[in-house]
């Protein structure tokens, strides 16, 4: 089967429009033609990442480049670095201005005196042969040298302006629409720049700016958190009326779906359920369908071990590792008795239905729920007291994954694990997905352990002086997280058992321990030892436990022993944090 990775540019032709993108853009656009004489005004399209705010604008400004009396720019504010964001911005509005209305703002900037060199200017504006771009320059460097000219850009741009919107073959003016895009994925001195351009120079007859932004992640809560009182109203006064670009129907966004699959070469593989869970899981969002459906794609082609796999087993495995990735992390830690996630999930379904008597159970069912029970430790329930039954069905949840009751009315979950333990191949899939030899388990969110931090700056020595404790029976699976504590400073100690982990309490001083819960057949080995090292007083520091597998009975463990317990790296990180700063403070 061939495979085609998708691009990510928006949609700029009206018939390729699949979301009904396109009826809110000619209504937009008649909008803004509309309103020509009451410019300036700033209009924000707001959405979040991914949700089609460029491809509604680049629409936009397909609809409106087919008015005689409309101009446009386009400017990607991602594209500028702080205060030169200012500078690309007013320079690209200016190379839209006929030629000779640049020469005659040139003139009169000339005849106030206000050039450094006013030959240079006089001869500016009579040299035929400088084009647009010169003027431009000339104007910028005229405006630009001192304080008082960049008070005087304002009151300059504004004759220019008015007089190009107001020539006499256009009425009542002409509109020049200036779209701003990505300014939320910029630093806050861009952002700022580019406002101080929109508000405070370029506010002015003749223009409109429509802004493609997140408005939350501008706000006090976001990007610009570290705003006074004064820059919060400024920013507020930026945008005069917002429009909040709605969610995708259903039936656009599934049609989406199967649209961007036809043209990955995966549509064969994709059922209408397959195409709904896609849809709903992805919120709807057309950038996470396009990565997701590339996904696919890149490891079909280019992993070898999916070879020996038939391509549904490939798409339904990585549907499960992308559109739930907490179940995917149990499913493939093998967290002792519990090696196959998917059977258990399945299981419990049936015991959580019988448990509950919302129907009379079959023998089948019957048997099912038993095993269940039974397989964690529980007494078998008994046919003749369903009066205790809710009461069980409560302890065995205490020993399951946190997730498995949301996901157990999740019916497209339900139908994803259903379909794939059909599978001819799905024990052997399994087991090589807990060997690690297929996909990798996705972070719980936030960066990777080694990747960079927030910001672009890479780690520095915050755990210098720190000595971390690791215990687990499979140490590679923490390297990566063990090379990014030794980077910040830490000293890692690894013990893959419990009896070479004492040996280190006794003889070292340990600040932190990190350790996993189950080893081999003990499910709760890393509870014992630590419970055990706690009443000798080996150890009283904090611990955290890294585990594929957190129930509500782990988490109450885990309260007993004042520890805590992570199942995803970005958790695991944040608590080491929290007990390297708790350190720092006793030994204050």
């Amino acid at each position: 089967m061939d495979f085609s990775l998708l691009n990510d540019e928006p949609v700029t032709e009206p018939g390729a429009d699949l979301l009904g993108t396109g009826r809110a853009a000619g209504e937009l656009a008649r909008l803004l033609h509309d309103s020509r004489a009451a410019t300036p005004f700033t209009l924000a399209v707001d959405a979040g990442w991914g949700m089609g705010k460029s491809t509604l604008m680049r629409l936009v400004q397909a609809e409106l480049e087919q008015r005689r009396d409309v101009e446009t720019v386009w400017y990607n504010a991602w594209t500028s670095l702080g205060a030169d964001a200012l500078e690309g911005l007013i320079k690209s509005v200016l190379m839209r201005f006929d030629r000779r209305f640049l020469r005659r703002a040139v003139q009169r900037v000339s005849e106030r005196g206000t050039l450094v060199n006013a030959v240079g200017a006089t001869l500016t504006v009579l040299g035929a042969p400088f084009g647009a771009a010169h003027l431009v320059d000339r104007f910028w460097t005229a405006m630009s040298v001192d304080a008082s000219a960049r008070n005087a850009m304002r009151d300059a741009l504004r004759d220019l302006a008015t007089e190009w919107a107001e020539s006499a073959e256009h009425e009542p003016r002409r509109l020049l629409v200036i779209f701003l895009d990505d300014l939320d994925r910029c630093s806050e001195e861009t952002v700022l720049a580019v406002c101080e351009a929109v508000k405070v120079y370029l506010d002015v007859p003749g223009l409109a700016f429509v802004i493609g932004c997140d408005r939350s992640a501008l706000g006090p809560s976001g990007l610009l958190r570290d705003l006074g009182p004064a820059g919060s109203a400024f920013m507020e006064k930026v945008f005069q009326t917002s429009y909040r670009l709605p969610v995708p129907a259903d039936a656009g966004v599934e049609a989406y779906v199967r649209h961007c699959a036809e043209r990955s070469g995966l549509r064969e593989l994709l059922d209408d359920d397959l195409v709904r869970l896609i849809a709903d899981r992805s919120a709807r969002n057309p950038r996470r369908i396009k990565r997701l459906i590339n996904g696919f794609g890149l490891e079909c082609a280019l992993n070898p071990v999916w070879a020996r796999f038939p391509p549904e087993a490939v798409l339904r495995t990585l549907l499960l590792q992308h559109l739930y990735g907490d179940f995917y992390r149990i499913l493939v830690a093998g967290d002792g008795l519990y090696a196959h996630a998917a059977r258990e999930f399945l299981d419990y379904r049936v015991a959580r239905r019988v448990l509950s008597q919302w129907a009379p159970p079959d023998p089948e069912a019957w048997r099912t729920t038993t095993a269940s029970v039974t397989g964690h430790g529980l007494a078998a329930p008994r046919p003749d007291a369903p009066d205790d039954w809710a009461a069980l069905l409560a302890r065995l949840e205490e020993e399951l994954p946190t997730v498995y009751p949301a996901l157990a009315r999740d019916l497209g979950f339900v139908h994803l694990v259903e379909e794939w333990m059909r599978l001819d191949q799905v024990d052997e899939l399994v087991t090589q997905l807990q060997r690690g030899g297929a996909v990798s388990v996705p972070p719980r969110g936030g960066p990777g352990p080694d990747e960079e931090d927030a910001g672009g700056a890479r780690p520095g020595r915050e755990y210098a002086g720190i000595r971390v404790l690791w215990v687990d029976d499979h140490p590679h699976n923490n390297t990566d997280y063990v090379r990014y504590l030794t980077r910040r400073g830490a000293d890692v100690v690894q013990a893959e058992n419990g009896h070479t982990a004492e040996r280190v309490l006794t003889t070292l001083p340990v600040d932190v321990l990190v350790s996993d819960v189950a080893r081999g057949t003990g499910r709760e080995v890393g509870f014992t030892d630590l419970a055990r090292w706690r009443a000798a007083g080996t150890y009283d520091g904090p611990a955290v436990f890294f585990s594929g597998r957190v129930t509500p009975a782990r988490e109450q463990r885990c309260r007993e022993l004042d520890a805590r317990i992570a199942d995803g790296g970005t958790e695991l990180l944040r608590y080491v944090d929290a007990a390297v700063a708790d350190v720092r403070r006793n030994r204050a």
